[in-house]
């Protein structure tokens, strides 16, 4: 049996709602870590904030911690 039907392109770019709930965090969380300067990486695509899937996974693998003692 063969898929004939195309395939949805890949979507690697998202937008604070999207990007929160990928990360479990709230849009409100997510605005205030871009306005301080502590959030993931982001993109202005003319008025719109975008963040880039590959971003994500790198701003999560950074703040990766083993401890609660961790330094930051």
């Amino acid at each position: 049996m063969t898929d004939d039907q195309p395939k949805e392109p890949e979507r690697p770019f998202l937008n604070t709602k999207e990007a929160a709930a990928w990360l479990r965090l709230t849009k409100n969380t997510l605005e205030k870590m871009r306005v301080n300067g502590t959030g993931p990486a982001y993109r202005k695509h003319g008025r719109y904030v975008r963040y880039h899937i590959e971003d994500l996974v790198d701003y999560s693998n950074a703040t990766k911690r083993r401890s609660t003692s961790d330094d930051r």
